[in-house]
């Protein structure tokens, strides 16, 4: 599968938040996502979400809760026009050392399996150094850093460990602006 843009989600698609997303009342979409996402599906590129999303090993939400906070997610973004293609998820801590936390890129060698994805083509798209260096350990064509959530801070750690986003912007909607000017997955074959 070609056209693929990896997404984090705290930061990137909803307002991030210290005390965690816990419930779908908490979870709140940032200004201009919601038509990001329309206009990547629009312009035929499949979004797959990859998120760090320890609350359930803190036994501060289920796996059913982050279900269905995912679940509505799905639905509000195509009630706007746009479809997120699949959800891979680490419930893991860091103490856990396990292969799917990001900055480890085994949610998106999951997803490369799942799907056949040719990561040498895609795009990952996150707030935080642990974004980029997950999408440059798995071998993902190109990296964005959005400027929303923890932006700023992941630059200067960046900055500091010489890792080099292909562009930094301020929000999803610039950085889906960034993409579709430059990758026409029209003139791409799929073979998904």
């Amino acid at each position: 599968m070609k056209n693929v843009v990896f997404l984090d989600r705290d930061g990137v698609i909803n307002h991030d938040s210290p005390d965690y997303i816990k419930s779908w009342s908490e979870f709140e979409f940032l200004p201009g996502s919601l038509e990001a996402l329309k206009q990547l599906t629009l312009n035929g590129f499949h979004i797959i979400l990859i998120t760090n999303q320890s609350v359930i090993h803190r036994k501060m939400v289920s796996k059913n809760d982050l279900d269905f906070i995912h679940d509505m997610m799905k639905k509000a973004v195509r009630s706007n026009g746009g479809e997120i293609k699949d959800i891979f998820y680490c419930p893991h801590i860091p103490e856990d050392r396990c292969d799917c936390r990001k900055p480890k890129p085994g949610l998106i060698y999951r997803a490369k399996k799942r799907y056949r994805i040719d990561l040498e083509t895609s795009i990952m798209v996150g707030d935080s150094a642990k974004d980029i260096e997950c999408a440059r350990n798995a071998g993902c064509g190109s990296t964005i850093l959005v400027k929303t959530g923890n932006g700023v801070t992941a630059e200067k750690i960046l900055k500091e460990k010489m890792i080099h986003p292909d562009v930094i912007v301020r929000n999803l909607l610039e950085a889906v602006n960034w993409i579709v000017t430059r990758i026409n997955p029209a003139a791409m074959p799929d073979n998904s």
